[in-house]
């Protein structure tokens, strides 16, 4: 299974999803990253793990249009089966959407449909589950279509709210169990590819 991972910062789930391909837990290989950010973690994770990577960016593109078809040429190139949004903070264009459809993965923070949406990304997710006094919170891997987090959902994991949590505590929580959820999808996606092709 060969997967693209799009992500705009750190980069963490990107390199959870290297480590599993590297240890074998995952038969599967990230064969492009592609970043809006030039300096992103994200970059520097593809650079060290010898992954080929691209900067694709109102920057390079200013134009809508030529930055969806020059992602929809990088993907092509690299001939990935699964597209993986981890931390990517733009909207896909719909050439690279319709090409991929039903490919294309996104992690969220949180238990969708509920602080999903334009505006809940990262911290602001954790703070508004605080603010609201959630008992739980987790972690959603949902298909993408064209807006933001209203995909079919494909699987959840539900974290407990601890009565001592701050943003950090519960973001770290749910983000090891995001890392967790994502892999064990894949792998499920793998197996149910590999059944289809007999």
């Amino acid at each position: 299974m060969r997967i693209a991972v799009l992500a705009s910062h750190q980069g963490s789930t990107l390199q959870a999803v290297l480590d599993a391909c590297s240890a074998g837990s995952l038969d599967a290989c990230v064969a492009l990253v592609i970043s809006n950010n030039s300096n992103s973690g994200a970059m520097a994770r593809a650079r060290a793990a010898g992954v080929r990577s691209a900067h694709l960016s109102g920057k390079t593109h200013p134009d809508a249009e030529q930055l969806d078809l020059a992602m929809l040429e990088q993907l092509t190139a690299a001939d990935v089966d699964w597209v993986l949004l981890l931390g990517y903070m733009k909207k896909l264009g719909p050439a690279t959407l319709a090409a991929y459809q039903g490919r294309i993965l996104n992690t969220h923070p949180a238990l969708l449909p509920k602080y999903g949406g334009r505006g809940f990304f990262g911290r602001k997710v954790h703070e508004a589950v605080l603010a609201a006094g959630e008992a739980e919170t987790g972690a959603t891997v949902h298909l993408v279509d064209n807006d933001y987090d209203t995909g079919p959902l494909l699987s959840q994991v539900r974290v407990p709210v601890r009565p001592d949590d701050n943003v950090d505590s519960l973001q770290d929580r749910v983000k090891r169990a995001e890392q967790k959820l994502l892999i064990n999808t894949l792998k499920e996606m793998y197996f149910r590819q590999d059944a289809a092709n007999g």
